[in-house]
């Protein structure tokens, strides 16, 4: 059995942090932001949310969140609305990627998730909100358009 907590940019829907483990602890979903935090070093306070599983509510998630100048969100129960684009992701990823496919050992299994998020999923895969662009070419024009490039 594998865990992966991803953490996913709301405004272009990039994958920004992830993290694959044999178990589903506050670990996995620490290093996921970790990397998200190392990746994008958001100047302001940025907003993390969450549901409201065990990982998310730990002394070690809130230290880190404090630690980091972020402010953290968390969906009611059964509201799994909040949760769309993480719940979205996930269904691409089992749909396109790991559906019948069996793993002989947990680094390949993590391999393929870093393949896909890394590969098809985040240049690659159009999203809707984004006007049918993907992540990155979206934050790209956002770029230019930002510095007044057209």
């Amino acid at each position: 059995m594998a865990y992966l907590a991803v953490v996913i940019d709301h405004y272009s829907r990039r994958v920004v942090g992830w993290s694959v483990q044999s178990r589903q602890t506050t670990d996995v979903v620490l290093q996921a932001l970790h990397m998200a935090v190392w990746r994008r070093k958001p100047k302001h306070r940025a907003l993390i949310h969450s549901d409201q599983s065990s990982q998310f509510t730990s002394m070690d998630w809130a230290a880190f969140i404090r630690a980091h100048n972020l402010e953290h969100t968390m969906s009611r129960r059964g509201n799994c609305h909040d949760n769309a684009v993480a719940e979205s992701f996930f269904s691409s990823l089992k749909r396109e990627r790991i559906r019948r496919r069996t793993y002989k050992t947990r680094a390949k299994a993590r391999q393929d998730v870093f393949d896909y998020v890394a590969m098809p999923y985040t240049p690659v895969h159009r999203q809707v909100r984004n006007g049918m662009l993907s992540p990155v070419e979206f934050e790209r024009q956002q770029i230019l358009k930002a510095e007044g490039v057209q």
